[in-house]
């Protein structure tokens, strides 16, 4: 198992590449956190708020999700990159296993 944290523009397209990978069973659920952001961006120092969501899936899922984020994101550098959980309890795996199961 391993939660993708990715950051999204808004709240909005947040929730719709949630509900999409949600759709195509690659993500078993997404958490929302709003974010204050500051980084460089063309020579300038940017302020942001932005919605940052942590994406519970299978390792072998990571590539799929990752397309399907780079299309849907209107961020021109998208953010997004895996973390690798050492340690859940076993319901939750099951769970995870088991949403992101395809039919």
């Amino acid at each position: 198992m391993i939660l993708i944290h990715v950051i999204c523009k808004n709240k909005q397209e947040a929730k719709k590449i949630a509900n999409f990978l949600l759709k195509l069973k690659l993500i078993a659920g997404a958490d929302f956190y709003q974010v204050e952001s500051v980084y460089r961006w063309n020579n300038k120092i940017v302020n942001d708020k932005k919605i940052a969501m942590f994406l519970k899936t299978k390792k072998e899922n990571y590539k799929k999700i990752e397309t399907v984020f780079k299309k849907l994101s209107s961020n021109e550098v998208p953010c997004i990159f895996e973390i690798v959980l050492n340690k859940a309890n076993r319901q939750y795996k099951d769970w995870v296993k088991q949403e992101t199961r395809i039919v």
